[in-house]
Parts: structure tokens; C-alpha cells; sequence
């Protein structure tokens, strides 16, 4: 099967030519799950905007990385504006921030499924009501803006953004770390249920082992910019061989046991 995403030596680097990701090399197939793991500052955002080259201005990325069969790295704004959305999507940790405070969710929502699919009028509305439901969201959230909404239906509307272009990959930025357990949980569970049922593949970032490996097939384990670990999730959860991803695993045990002697 032909990857839809590989990267090869990929290293980001600063202005000043301190390097923030050393040399990183991965694959992801259509229809794989990844999950990339690390504390804060491990690199793992910086990857995701390496992969649909969005770094900010003062980091530039170095190596290779194909998408759907196109170089990123050094490739012009137009060509790549034409590649997100179809090739992949991403979902950011906050959608507060992530989603226009001044525009109502139906269109924002409605951007991309008229740039996908050419939609107006009366088919687009019918459109964006379809991918709220889609999501869970009641109708009246088309109308609403993102101030009057909760933290989890933002970020439901942010994956229906995500979505609407049909995106080969999504990418998850640590899409539940601003949200309560409960609401969490139900947002990993959507998650879960579309990917599966659009056979997407889905590159999953986060910190939390318990969280990532709920829904990743294959881990790759980042510390300061570096891979230290990767392989298949439960040969790393059973039996972690860098220090670093035992210290992951050990927490979590610790955690879920505490959870279990809290419970009734």
C-alpha cells in the first residue's frame, strides 16, 4: 500500500539555526493511525505544522515530506493551499482560538464545503446542517457564534470544518486536552466513529499515553525534538524500552489505579 504521508529526515530549525526536531522519519498509509506522544515542547505541534507546512515565520523546515505524493518542504503557498483540506485537514487543540470569534459556525463551516464541493444556496445550507449533524450539533449552533456555544460543541464544529473537505488525513492536535473528562471522552468517541466511517487516516497528538493509545495503532514517542521509541501501541504500552517512554507508561498505570481505588 502506497503511503500517504511520508516524511524522511525531517528537522526544524530557528532563525538562529538552533535545531527544534532532529532528523524525524515516518510513514502513515491510508486508513493508519498514528499517535505521536511527548511532554510539552517534545516537538509534536511543530511536526503536525511541518507536515502542511504552516510553521510560523523563524522556523524553517528541512528534509523531506510527501503528502498525497507532493514535497512540502519548499514548496510555494498556492500549491499547498490546494493540497490542505482535500490531502489533509487539521483539528487544534482550542477552538476558541482555532475558530473566527466574528463569524457565525454555519459559515465557517460553509467555507469549505463550497470550496470542496462548489455549493450554494439552498444545497449549502442543506450541506452545513448535514455536517453539524453529523458531529452531534443541534441546528440552532449554525447560528450561534463561538462565544455562545460550549467548549465541547467548538470543537465539534471544528471537526466538522476538518471534514467537510474530505481530507485523505486528519490531523489531531491534542483536540481534548482544553475540554472535562466527560465531554473528552464523547469527542474521542465522535472522532473515533468518523474516521472509521470515512476509512481516513488520522495522525493523533497528544501527552496523554492513555488518551493516544486509546486511539492509536502505532506510537511514535518524541523527547526534546527526538524519536526515542516507536512501534506498534501495544508492544510500546506492554513492554517500553527508552527510559522516557517508561516513565509515560508507569503514569499512566498509576493514574488508572488511582481511578479504580476512587471508584464506587
Amino acid at each position: 500500500m502506497s503511503e500517504l504521508l511520508s516524511v524522511e529526515n525531517l528537522s526544524v530549525r530557528r532563525s538562529d539555526g538552533h535545531e527544534l526536531i532532529h532528523g524525524l522519519s515516518f510513514g502513515l498509509a491510508p486508513g493508519e493511525r498514528l499517535g505521536l506522544i511527548g511532554e510539552s515542547g517534545s516537538g509534536k505541534s511543530l511536526t503536525a505544522l511541518a507536515v502542511l507546512g504552516l510553521l510560523p515565520p523563524g522556523l524553517t523546515a528541512h528534509g523531506s515530506v510527501l503528502l498525497s505524493g507532493t514535497q512540502v518542504v519548499g514548496a510555494p503557498g498556492r500549491r499547498l493551499d490546494r493540497l490542505r483540506g482535500r490531502a489533509a485537514s487539521v483539528v487544534f487543540q482550542e477552538p476558541l482560538t482555532a475558530l473566527d470569534p466574528l463569524m457565525r459556525i454555519g459559515g465557517q463551516v460553509a467555507g469549505p464545503i463550497r470550496r470542496r464541493r462548489g455549493l450554494r444556496g439552498a444545497a449549502l445550507r442543506s450541506a452545513v446542517l448535514a455536517a453539524l449533524e453529523e458531529v452531534a450539533l443541534p441546528e440552532r449552533v449554525a447560528r450561534a457564534y463561538p462565544h455562545e456555544i460550549s467548549g465541547g460543541q467548538r470543537q465539534r464544529a471544528a471537526i466538522a470544518m476538518a471534514l467537510a473537505c474530505e481530507p485523505a488525513l486528519l490531523i489531531a492536535d491534542e483536540p481534548t486536552t482544553a475540554l472535562d473528562v466527560t465531554v473528552q471522552a464523547e469527542v474521542l468517541a465522535l472522532l473515533d466513529r468518523l474516521i472509521a466511517a470515512r476509512d481516513m487516516a488520522l495522525l493523533f497528538i497528544g501527552h496523554d499515553l492513555a488518551v493516544v493509545a486509546g486511539v492509536a495503532d502505532r506510537l511514535i514517542v518524541l523527547k526534546e525534538g527526538s524519536a526515542v521509541e516507536s512501534g506498534r501501541t501495544r508492544d510500546i504500552v506492554r513492554e517500553p524500552r527508552h527510559p522516557y517512554t517508561r516513565s509515560l507508561v508507569d503514569s499512566a498505570r498509576e493514574l488508572e489505579a488511582e481511578l479504580d481505588r476512587m471508584a464506587p
